[in-house]
């Protein structure tokens, strides 16, 4: 796919005022500071499309960006930032769970995962809802550059075993490194794969 155009449409924290739109929407989500904002600035190819922050914990919106004129890609808050108090943890759960379970164009969500760390629980635990929610999703395998090509084979390899504990299938896969721009094309390609689908219908 080639991203021709890519531009910030909207952003809020209630679905209710997200954009009156039939397009397809690819949601990307992860704990705080997994490199959210990297990958899609890596996946439009521009710089700062998505803002991006060493302090973890920046997006707090539903960000709405329009790519092509025909699909969203839909930038979450992040999840599990410690310092956060309750009350925001709170809101910011509500946020997340409004959007994923009510918004009728998600059409998939991508959920980051650093594959520098081994799996957590609170990953885990997301995961686990999604399925219970029955909400497509894959899941995407941040900073692969940090790790050698066979320590990172290893590190899929653990996550894989532990998913396959309470899953009849997995989810699609994908390895990234915004650095190196890898599995950019991958991505893209599977977004587009799934578009064609939907027109085709």
């Amino acid at each position: 796919m080639i991203i021709k155009t890519a531009y910030f449409e909207i952003s809020n924290t209630d679905v209710r005022r997200c954009p009156q739109s039939t397009l397809p929407e690819y949601a990307f989500i992860g704990r705080s500071n997994v490199g959210k904002s990297s990958l899609i600035n890596t996946l439009v190819n521009q710089k700062a499309l998505a803002k991006t922050s060493s302090k973890p914990g920046k997006t707090l919106l539903i960000n709405h960006f329009i790519i092509n004129n025909e699909w969203y890609i839909v930038d979450l808050p992040g999840y599990g930032y410690a310092q956060r108090s309750k009350t925001q943890r709170d809101e910011l759960r509500r946020i997340i769970e409004n959007y994923i379970l009510m918004r009728q164009q998600l059409t998939n969500l991508f959920l980051l995962v650093d594959i520098r760390l081994k799996p957590q629980p609170i990953d885990l635990e997301f995961m686990q809802w999604l399925g219970e929610n029955e909400v497509p999703f894959s899941i995407v395998f941040t900073k692969a550059d940090k790790l050698g090509t066979l320590a990172a084979a290893k590190a899929i390899e653990e996550y894989k075993n532990i998913l396959l504990e309470t899953w009849e299938e997995l989810p699609p896969i994908f390895v990234t490194s915004s650095l190196r721009k890898s599995g950019r094309d991958e991505i893209l390609d599977y977004i587009e794969e799934i578009n064609k689908s939907l027109t085709a219908k």
